[in-house]
């Protein structure tokens, strides 16, 4: 039970985030709608009415429980990583900062990147989705960076896996002083940005 626990609470930013995330939205969304049924029942049998503070509370609870329904859409839409492209980039997490399952949102488009790495003021990721712009991508994550106060940072997006597998291993053997803060502020934005 604890081994299922902890899977469904995967933190954000490992692999298998995204998909956890749905199956916890699912049974949170499934629990308040049986609650608001339940005390909408209870209230119903003990007066024999549906004039009653029950009705009232369990009407009230479709609010929680309808906000959950729509987190879990959204969470149905997102695609996480893929099995053979964590097995391809896994191997890099031992030597850089790495981030799975990152679905970024703005006004007009999402942008589901499937793995980042972060090493001093370099970014990189790459999208799985056909339908992702990269260039987009790349000026809106600028944006935001720029907007939070985190400047000189370089965001590269592919979607290609020779080309970022490529650009990964040329991001090891750079050598870049780290700035451990601004690292902490970088991650701390993309985790705040995301699904």
């Amino acid at each position: 039970m604890t081994a299922f626990i902890h899977k469904i609470l995967t933190p954000k930013g490992t692999y298998g985030y995204l998909e956890n995330r749905k199956i916890f939205t699912a049974l949170r969304t499934v629990l308040f709608f049986l609650l608001c049924v339940g005390l909408y029942l209870t209230g119903y049998v003990t007066t024999g009415t549906n004039r009653n503070l029950l009705t009232v509370v369990a009407i009230l609870g479709c609010l929680p429980a309808c906000k959950s329904a729509v987190n879990f859409i959204i969470f149905i839409r997102a695609k996480g990583c893929s099995d053979t492209l964590h097995k391809k980039v896994c191997e890099y997490d031992a030597f850089l900062q790495t981030i799975y399952d990152m679905y970024f949102t703005s006004y007009q488009k999402n942008y589901p990147i499937s793995h980042m790495a972060l090493k001093g003021s370099i970014l990189c990721g790459i999208t799985e989705n056909p339908k992702c712009s990269c260039q987009e991508a790349e000026k809106h994550l600028e944006q935001m960076l720029i907007q939070e106060g985190i400047k000189n940072v370089t965001v590269n997006l592919f979607s290609q896996e020779e080309k970022y597998i490529d650009r990964l291993s040329r991001l090891i053997d750079l050598h870049v002083e780290g700035d451990k803060k601004k690292e902490e502020d970088i991650l701390r934005l993309l985790f705040s940005i995301s699904l």
